[in-house]
């Protein structure tokens, strides 16, 4: 099972992709990646070397940092959402 931080990764790359308007396709071709291996990034089943974070960056104009960081935040809340869904639960 892939970590939080690789699924969250995933899940903010197709976010700025469909804020984008782009298909899969489309961030395939301006990134130089093949298209399933796009889909596997955004599944969290496929964990990005830094040379994919590079190539994802680039396409959507982003530095690397910023693009991890991305994942990171999303990561983050999901923990804080998690936490309070269990605060109810109790």
């Amino acid at each position: 099972m892939a970590s939080a931080l690789v699924q969250s990764f995933g899940i903010g790359v197709r976010q700025l992709r469909e804020a984008q308007g782009w298909s899969q396709e489309r961030l395939a071709e301006n990134s130089n990646l093949n298209r399933s291996y796009i889909g596997e990034i955004e599944r969290g089943c496929a964990i990005a070397s830094l040379v994919t974070v590079e190539k994802l960056a680039a396409a959507l104009q982003l530095t690397p940092s910023a693009l991890v960081t991305r994942g990171e935040t999303i990561s983050q809340m999901n923990l804080v959402r998690g936490i309070q869904l269990m605060a109810i639960a109790c």
